[in-house]
């Protein structure tokens, strides 16, 4: 039977013109008794967007027709771009008058009424959506006397969304609710919906954040079958299997994470061979045990993707049973782990490695804090307490400043941008906001899971076996190219961008602006220069890294592509990988690649957006105070500057009153006509916090 693949190829052909299904059947030689099922397969193709059928009922691939399909980016002014599913193909502009209906994040068919011209965007119109993406709105429900509204929390969904009176389900003016969309909008007309949660008012304490948690579709509980699993699966390590597993438990093996960190799905070892290179032991937690595919566990965790880590609470990937018991390197207690061993000379090159499965007993929980204090401050109170560790650590630091200088060496990008850590009291109440700690222990074990996680890649690499790797493609030339025109005005100059671009440039760049005033501005312009990391089945590089072969092996507690990773390793170590199975990963992978990008896009944006909440309640409580900032972006309608503790505000350029200021996008800067005065990315400023609107998660500065 003819398949999708075919039946595209076909299509592409440049002698082909669209035909009907029954002269598709005749070239395909289709059966009378097979013509229902290559109907249905067109029917398919149609619905995916893959074909068009038109108006006199012919099939065509959609690039041949001037049509685009992809998924529908709005902006808050109403306009959108569609992303194109074909990567050969640049975004597409749609004025608001012309989605038609579509909302965002809905995968749509547009016509290109425009082509792209000097530099300008192809602009579309919207003739058909294939998938609705918003069935349910999180928002506030307006009422008046004979209906109501939900105001989307998302100013992405331009519409209000009406609910009639006998809908309105007990919500209350100025509440949070959840609402189903039953009727879709059309050109001139808003959507219609009925409340199905009310959330609380929306100056209730809590009530914020189970809005953004319901506003992703962030899954609070698991299904009763998934924690029935859960709760069969023995909290102790059995000996059969201890026998059947490398015994690693005499070792000094240790965890070192964050001191609230509870699922501990790392630990590390180290020792110096005689040879003189260092033995680097990187334990994983073998969560492949106990979550076997296709289980209740094993969906549940393909559907959530990743833990999520909001600013009051973890929406984990694994019930606690699993994530914070059995599978996680509690200290004193047998685990399962993968194992890797890396042989690693003083070059920081790994010589010799070994993949297999163990067993171990970490010695201790160690903070990052902690192994900081003995390696920095020399704490004598720590250095007695871990005294029998304290070489360990020492060698730790040594192999990590080897690791690291390799890395540079080959061109790595490091991005030293401060997170910020948001301090709640036991309200949840926003109290301090300040910048999380990178020291020396979190930067030891970074260096440790790039490096195992580049082993067990090429590792994989080399055998051809179906895999998901963790990939950075090399950015856009146009975008670079914009980029080396601003950084023209700092004096610098991109080396290599008329070719493709290396990451050594960059990292060149980086290491001449270190500790000056445009370090910031630069390397913020930078990251918006580079594409987004994503996983793929396909080994494309990392570039941010400068390296050949990536994976995210080190976090299968919290991460599904490390999963999938190691029940790949699991199944090569017990030589079970024959062709039959090999040809089924082939799509597992693929699918796992799609899914856990998607969730992880997902998530950034649930834990900005609750990390953004709070910090405009933060700020709320400092009206009128002054800080001292730096022009972190600057566009069209103000600029924003960020503090010191990482809240950043906008100044609205009609703010600026003694003088009219001219934007200058190019140069990201706006400039006083009279006085000449000049506000540019990267500038220090005094400001005073002037206003924030919690519902929009808004802070006003103005400059004093």
């Amino acid at each position: 039977m003819v398949s999708k693949e075919l039946l595209l190829e076909f299509m592409k052909e440049q002698a082909y013109k669209p035909m009907l299904n029954s002269e598709l059947a005749n070239v395909f030689d289709i059966k009378s008794e097979e013509m229902g099922y290559f109907i249905k397969l067109l029917d398919e193709m149609e619905n995916e967007g893959a074909i068009i059928k038109t108006k006199k009922k012919r099939y065509a691939i959609p690039e041949r027709m001037n049509l685009i399909v992809g998924r529908l980016q709005c902006s808050q002014k109403g306009f959108g771009f569609i992303i194109p599913d074909n990567t050969n193909y640049n975004d597409v502009f749609v004025p608001a008058s012309d989605l038609n209906g579509a909302m965002h994040n809905d995968r749509v068919i547009a016509r290109v009424i425009n082509k792209t011209t000097n530099g300008r965007r192809a602009e579309g119109e919207i003739i058909r959506i294939l998938y609705r993406a918003n069935k349910e709105i999180v928002g506030t429900f307006e009422s008046s006397k004979n209906f109501g509204f939900v105001v989307s929390d998302d100013k992405r969904i331009n519409y209000d969304l009406y609910i009639p009176k006998s809908e309105v389900n007990g919500a209350k003016d100025g509440y949070k609710v959840v609402a189903e969309i039953t009727r879709w909008p059309k050109a001139r007309r808003n959507p219609e919906g009925k409340v199905i949660e009310v959330l609380g008012h929306k100056d209730e304490i809590g009530t914020d954040i189970v809005s953004i948690i319901r506003k992703y579709k962030l899954p609070e509980k698991f299904p009763k079958k998934a924690l029935k699993e859960a709760d069969s699966i023995s909290q102790t390590v059995s000996e059969d299997e201890i026998s059947l597993r490398r015994d690693l438990r005499d070792m000094n093996i240790v965890t070192i994470d964050g001191a609230d960190a509870k699922d501990l799905d790392d630990a590390v070892s180290v020792e110096k061979l005689p040879n003189g290179n260092y033995k680097l032991g990187v334990f994983i937690a073998d969560v492949t045990y106990y979550v076997k595919e296709g289980s209740a566990l094993d969906k549940e965790a393909f559907k959530r993707g990743t833990s999520v880590y909001l600013v009051d609470r973890v929406i984990p990937m694994l019930p606690k049973k699993l994530s914070n018991g059995i599978c996680s390197l509690n200290p004193g207690v047998d685990r399962l782990v993968m194992s890797v061993f890396m042989e690693i000379d003083k070059e920081g090159k790994v010589v010799n490695h070994e993949i297999f499965k163990g067993v171990i007993k970490t010695k201790e929980r160690m903070t990052y804090t902690d192994v900081s204090d003995i390696l920095e401050k020399k704490d004598p109170q720590l250095i007695k307490r871990y005294e029998y560790l304290v070489e360990d650590f020492k060698l730790m630091e040594e192999l990590s400043m080897i690791l690291s200088k390799r890395k540079y060496r080959r061109g790595s990008i490091d991005f030293d941008f401060p997170e910020s850590k948001i301090i709640l009291d036991d309200t949840g109440r926003p109290i301090e906001i300040k910048k999380a700690e990178r020291r020396i222990a979190n930067r030891i074990i970074e260096e440790f899971m790039i490096v195992c996680n580049e082993t067990v890649a090429e590792h994989i690499y080399w055998l051809k076996l179906p895999f998901v790797y963790r990939v950075h493609e090399t950015p856009d030339s146009q975008k670079i190219e914009n980029f080396n025109k601003f950084i023209h005005n700092f004096g610098y100059h991109l080396k290599g961008v008329s070719e493709e671009i290396h990451p050594k440039a960059l990292q060149d760049l980086l290491k001449k602006i270190e500790g000056k005033k445009e370090e910031h501005i630069v390397s913020t312009l930078m990251l918006r220069s580079l594409r987004q990391a994503r996983y793929s089945p396909e080994n494309l590089g990392h570039f941010g890294l400068a390296s050949n072969y990536y994976c995210h092996f080190t976090s299968p507690i919290r991460r599904y592509p490390d999963l999938q990773i190691h029940r790949i390793l699991r199944e090569m170590l017990d030589e079970k990988l024959n062709h039959k199975r090999l040809s089924r990963l082939k799509g597992i992978v693929a699918e796992s690649s799609d899914r856990s990008s998607e969730r992880e896009r997902i998530a950034v944006e649930a834990e900005r957006e609750t990390d953004d909440l709070k910090k405009a309640e933060y700020m709320s409580y400092h009206i009128g105070e002054e800080y001292d900032g730096i022009i972190s972006s600057v566009v069209s309608f103000g600029m924003f500057v960020e503090l010191e503790n990482t809240v950043e505000g906008l100044v609205r350029i009609s703010n600026l009153v003694d003088d009219y200021y001219i934007f200058d996008e190019e140069n990201h800067l706006f400039r006083g006509e009279r006085t000449n005065r000049i506000f540019r990315i990267g500038d220090e400023v005094r400001i005073r916090v002037s206003n924030v609107n919690l519902d929009q998660k808004e802070i006003d500065f103005v400059i004093v």
